[in-house]
């Protein structure tokens, strides 16, 4: 079982819910979708104005998401919205330098540029794009993962 890097928005209950429903789907067919969300910073949004805790927690989330990241076998970044999620996107070009492959997931029929996503994202993922669960499984096992 492959474990696989899941980058992608997770800031509200649509987003959250939607990364738990395909975690879930993941498992089912055999791959361990890990997702950041379960091991992020404890932020008190309320504390979010002062620029040291800001920074403070920042640099926090920073440092465990890329240890998780580092921890896996492959990067999953979820495309879904007019654009890529600005975290995703560092996570994609992370995972790409360090040589890991990258898939991504967009179930969403909108783009931001020339009918297709930011080039640069796209480029990163080498086009390999699944437009459901199901081919982004397919394409997973393709690549041996």
């Amino acid at each position: 079982m492959s474990r696989i890097y899941l980058a992608g928005p997770l800031f509200c209950v649509a987003e959250l819910e939607y990364n738990m429903s395909l975690k879930e789907y993941m498992a089912e067919n055999g791959e361990e979708l890990v997702l950041p969300q379960e091991c992020g910073a404890d932020i008190d949004p309320r504390m979010m104005g002062s620029p040291d805790y800001a920074f403070s927690k920042a640099k926090e989330v920073f440092g465990k998401d890329l240890g998780l990241l580092d921890s896996c076998d492959a990067l999953v970044m979820n495309l879904d919205g007019r654009v890529p999620d600005e975290g995703a996107c560092v996570e994609l070009g992370y995972a790409f330098a360090r040589g890991k492959p990258c898939f991504g997931i967009k179930t969403d029929v909108r783009a931001a540029e020339y009918g297709i996503d930011n080039m640069m994202v796209v480029g990163a993922l080498g086009g390999k794009i699944a437009r459901s669960r199901e081919e982004l499984v397919s394409m997973l096992r393709d690549a041996g993962l």
